[in-house]
């Protein structure tokens, strides 16, 4: 069995009400972190991404959105820590094409169901070379430096304590 990782109990709480805002159709984004998973990396923010597909049964993240966000991370020396998307009817499961499409063996896949949407469960899986792997998931207190959540607006991340027309990238 995998080693467990630690996500912050307010990343799992952005990252379901996230899926719930988007429905009917998926959510996606990106937990990012100062290193990978695998390399005991800790995962400070959560990027809200825009599902270009807008659709209840894939997602496909919004390529603008996705490479703003990957020069800023890497700008800031952070990495991908978890790819996220939700399940509208689903168990939290990669899906074949969830498979098919990994891209990113060193990130997590984050699923939230809501096939239950009073009781949304939210897994990590590590998919490498075709094969899906659970990760036990340990919910709880965030340890590390400034955690937050962000919305990708037009590719432009922004603090959601900010006063309406201010925003802060990277």
């Amino acid at each position: 069995m995998a080693r467990p990782v630690a996500l912050p109990r307010h990343l799992r709480d952005a990252i379901v009400a996230w899926a719930l805002e988007c429905r009917p159709n998926e959510a996606c984004g990106i937990v990012s972190a100062d290193r990978v998973a695998d390399e005991a990396g800790q995962p400070s923010t959560f990027h809200r991404l825009t599902n270009a597909a807008a659709s209840p049964y894939r997602f496909i993240v919004h390529p603008t959105e996705q490479l703003r966000l990957m020069l800023e991370l890497d700008d800031a020396g952070q990495v991908v820590w978890g790819i996220v998307h939700s399940h509208v009817r689903s168990p939290a499961e990669p899906s074949p094409t969830d498979v098919d499409l990994a891209f990113y063996p060193d990130a997590l896949h984050l699923i939230c169901s809501l096939a239950d949407p009073d009781d949304p469960a939210v897994r990590a899986w590590r998919i490498r070379d075709g094969v899906a792997t659970e990760v036990p998931l340990e919910v709880g207190e965030y340890r590390g430096p400034e955690a937050d959540v962000r919305r990708s607006r037009d590719g432009v991340a922004a603090r959601p304590e900010a006063r309406r027309g201010e925003s802060e990238a990277g």
